[in-house]
């Protein structure tokens, strides 16, 4: 069928009043038909994620639907009997929730839902805990307010494998959406096929993430907003739990808002979505302005250094985390005989010349943290899962403890406040800090540039434009010489799976990595540089330059 056949078919079938009027608006305009029709939301290990609209290739009770019936027939012949669902603060995530929860009923699977949105790590917790056989969590993590998104744990709570993102797709392409029969709610609910996660499970949470507590806080200074997402409760409590007593809250950003009306796009890697907070903090002289992204897995900070605020790039936030995890517990005699870290591919190589001062074992995966997530099964399998100090991934999202098999920006602000006081008491910084690992180790700097291939003519320019880097003889990039080139679509290359991921080890400890987003219509290029800090933006513009020139939309 193609796109407009599709678009006729659901012009016929759908009932939902809000899809219908969406169907009603498009009609004349073929591209929008187009991009909405041309293909169906893709699934994968990272779940789905789409614009919010009618249509096969966005988010829509129809989708949501089909993909949980797939879902559903997927675990039914696993014999599971019990998925763990919640959703965070966007446009029709709560609806989405319970559509989920109303179709698993409807196949005679117990559905555990939240009373309300919580952050992605405690789907990831709660899965395990309540000893889930799924999870679901409805978000589009960071975002603009026109997506949403559909993502699927297994019962160890990590983001499901290759293997079960394929079996689960095969499912849902043998869905028709209009061939789905969710259960009434309340009809479910008196049946105890839907049932509230117990209040318990929440303060489990919390309590498992304060046994990775180090030292109480004193007077530390700290803005928080939790920009219109998930964190709004969770990480206020536990600031307090260790002694955060001066916690200055952005007003506009506090309550759960999927139109995020002050950050549209309300991602902490970003300045522009942390402006508000920034003149919270000024006027509250905080020494501190921590922001984590609508589902509260990612954490963004600024500093207060110098007579001002200076934002921490994830790659600088993860080196102070965990310059403090070492320090610290090496200081108090917990650090484990055989530590490990696990960082992605991406994120700086500094972390692991840190790890290495502490006899750290430093293991790098591919970008994503179910990766991270597969490395602590292991140490688990093994007896070692106490070894484990920190995930950890350049893109502001971190893992302290075994509560979880994602990122957690709730344990992430806990210890940066801790590390913040600990620090203050010696008449430093952040910054000092960084600083001082920069004099130690060499001056690494690291810059994320991504370019935007929308719609269908997008998708095709990426893979155009993938392959021919693949193909190219690169001899240099940015003044740099191409020392190795190491594609990773290749079998277990540096012992990872095949993946869309091209590297390029240049001279000077010099580096590029080139790769498409798993979630959005992107390729992402990360960039290292390894000299002055003068130099190593000059290294930048010129890969820029580079970068500007192969990879034209």
């Amino acid at each position: 069928m193609d796109y407009m056949q599709r678009y006729d078919v659901w012009r016929r079938k759908a009932t939902d009043a809000e899809v219908r009027r969406q169907l009603d608006e498009m009609q004349g305009d073929e591209k929008r038909i187009q991009d909405c029709f041309y293909k169906d939301l893709e699934f994968g290990t990272a779940g789905q994620r789409g614009v919010l609209g009618a249509g096969t290739n966005c988010l829509n009770v129809y989708t949501v639907s089909k993909t949980t019936q797939g879902l559903a027939d997927y675990l039914g012949a696993n014999k599971a009997t019990k998925v763990f669902i919640s959703y965070d603060s966007r446009i029709n995530s709560k609806l989405f929730a319970e559509t989920a929860a109303r179709v698993l009923a409807q196949n005679g699977i117990t559905a555990y839902i939240t009373k309300e949105l919580q952050p992605t790590p405690f789907v990831s917790f709660g899965t395990r805990e309540m000893r889930c056989d799924a999870g679901i969590m409805i978000t589009a993590s960071h975002n603009p307010s026109k997506f949403n998104g559909y993502k699927v744990y297994g019962a160890d709570g990590c983001q499901i494998t290759d293997e079960a993102a394929a079996l689960i797709t095969a499912a849902i392409e043998k869905v028709d959406p209009f061939d789905v029969r969710p259960s009434g709610f309340d009809e479910a609910f008196a049946a105890g096929l839907i049932q509230y996660v117990p209040d318990e499970v929440y303060a489990e949470f919390l309590n498992r993430v304060k046994k990775q507590h180090l030292r109480d806080c004193g007077d530390i200074k700290i803005t928080y907003s939790p920009l219109n997402g998930t964190g709004w409760k969770f990480v206020p409590a536990i600031l307090k739990e260790i002694g955060v007593k001066n916690l200055n809250i952005v007003r506009e950003q506090y309550e759960p808002d999927g139109n995020f009306p002050t950050c549209p796009y309300p991602n902490p890697e970003k300045k522009e979505a942390l402006s508000l907070g920034l003149k919270y903090a000024a006027e509250a002289d905080s020494d501190l302005f921590i922001a984590t992204d609508p589902d509260a897995d990612r954490v963004g900070v600024a500093v207060k250094h110098g007579g001002g605020y200076v934002i921490l790039t994830g790659n600088e936030m993860g080196l102070c985390l965990l310059s403090y995890l070492l320090e610290e517990r090496s200081a108090r005699g917990t650090l484990p005989a055989h530590p490990v870290v696990v960082k992605t591919i991406v994120t700086t190589n500094l972390a692991e010349k840190l790890a290495a001062k502490y006899g750290a074992e430093t293991r790098n995966v591919l970008t994503g943290f179910k990766y991270i997530g597969d490395q602590m099964n292991r140490l688990a399998a093994d007896g070692r899962i106490d070894d484990f100090i920190m995930g950890y991934e350049e893109s502001c999202g971190y893992l302290v403890g075994d509560h979880a098999r994602d990122k957690d920006a709730v344990v992430a602000c806990m210890v940066l406040a801790e590390c913040a006081d600990s620090l203050k008491a010696r008449g430093m910084t952040l910054v000092d800090k960084l600083n001082a690992i920069y004099d130690e180790f060499g001056r690494y700097s690291h810059r994320t540039i991504s370019k935007e291939f929308p719609g269908a003519s997008g998708s095709a320019r990426m893979k155009e434009l993938l392959d021919a880097f693949r193909a190219a003889d690169v001899k240099e990039v940015g003044g740099k010489k191409v020392l190795e080139k190491i594609d990773l679509l290749g079998k277990n290359v540096l012992r990872l799976p095949s993946s869309n991921v091209i590297i390029l080890n240049l001279e000077d400890n010099a580096q590029l990595i080139v790769r498409p987003s798993g979630t959005e219509p992107l390729i992402k290029f990360y960039m290292t540089a390894a000299e002055s800090l003068e130099k190593n933006n000059e290294v930048f513009a010129e890969m820029s330059e580079y970068i500007d020139g192969f990879f034209t939309a």
